[in-house]
């Protein structure tokens, strides 16, 4: 079968020929119906050699949908032929974390070897692919594949952010998003659905800003060194209740500390490798900052419910598994509007 697979450190994935991959006792293989791109992908692949832990070759892709096409001694909970998505922060499955569907957080994976599909475990960006746990499958109900694949990470990771901020973000709350691409533009329309907030986009491209308005940001501004100031402007002088930043560098993160309110909430979403010193004297008083990371299985659930409903679309532009490659080099470039996904 053909699969997307990083095999040499500082160099492109390439699509590869691999063995048609068998499931064992509790697993599932599924018939890939849809693969998600993502720059975490391009984390991993940016990461020296002396840094590099995941494993060569290592079969792309975090983002999963498929059919299920075969199950292992023991699985009865899915049926061949049923349409899934994939859960992708895999845990232990015991720990107090994993047993409230937690698993993002389960602090026993990585030294049990347990690794998310595409970050350590054969990835979602192949013609089939294995689960480890039926768990981990969680029922489309109708939804597109296509449309719908990004919202496991793309979607759950701006939602789990979101939710654990809800408190900050009644009726007249502001909210900020800095990065309005994959996961930005997801989470503009979750704070529409879920908040009472008024929305902020922030971007250095006008092609995205526009794109913003469009998913429905109430304000748009350039990200620079003068959005504080007109944040703090349109805020009465206030600033922000929240500020979600998905891309995560010094600059933005600075932007972040410098828009928001007193007892607000910054939620370093992005890997863009920032930090932010936080503390007296730093951020404003009662700020809390926040690195979330994925989501729980059932927010993952909402998420789709929320898709369901007509709440999320994700603007989507799509690859055949022979130009995954490609679609890498453009999402590295910053030419893809939302989500990048391959239909193998």
């Amino acid at each position: 079968m053909k699969a997307i697979q990083y095999q040499t450190i500082g160099e492109l994935p390439v699509v590869a020929d691999i063995p048609l991959p068998e499931p064992g006792a509790g697993q599932v293989r599924l018939r890939v119906t849809a693969a998600g791109l993502c720059h975490s992908d391009w984390f991993v692949m940016s990461l020296p050699a002396e840094a590099y832990t995941y494993g060569l070759p290592l079969t792309l892709g975090h983002e999963g949908a498929g059919i299920v096409d075969k199950v292992g001694e023991g699985v009865t909970e899915v049926a061949v032929g049923d349409d899934v998505a994939v859960y992708g922060p895999w845990g232990c499955g015991h720990c107090s974390e994993c047993s409230q569907g937690r698993e993002n957080y389960c602090p026993f994976a990585a030294d049990l070897g347990i690794y998310p599909p595409g970050l350590g475990a054969p990835g979602a960006m192949a013609e089939y692919m294995i689960v480890n746990d039926v768990r981990h499958l969680i029922p489309l109900k109708g939804l597109d594949p296509v449309q719908t694949v990004s919202l496991t990470d793309a979607g759950l990771t701006p939602y789990h952010s979101i939710k654990s901020t809800l408190a900050k973000l009644p009726a007249g709350s502001t909210a900020v998003v800095i990065g309005t691409g994959g996961l930005g533009h997801v989470a503009i329309q979750i704070l529409r659905a879920i908040t009472g907030a008024t929305v902020i986009a922030l971007d250095v491209s006008e092609e995205k800003l526009t794109h913003a308005r469009e998913v429905g940001a109430h304000t748009t501004l350039l990200s620079n060194s003068d959005a504080p100031a007109a944040i703090r402007e349109l805020t009465g002088g206030i600033g922000a209740d929240a500020v979600f930043d998905f891309v995560g560098a010094t600059p933005t993160l600075d932007i972040a500390r410098r828009s928001v309110r007193i007892d607000g909430a910054i939620e370093s979403v992005g890997i863009g490798g920032g930090t932010l010193a936080t503390g007296f004297g730093s951020t404003p008083f009662g700020v809390s900052v926040r690195a979330p990371y994925w989501g729980s299985r059932s927010e993952l659930m909402e998420v789709l419910d929320l898709a369901r409903s007509g709440h999320l679309h994700v603007t989507v532009e799509e690859f055949p598994i022979d130009r995954a490659p490609e679609a890498y080099a453009k999402l590295h470039d910053g030419q893809v509007l939302g989500r990048a996904v391959v239909v193998p």
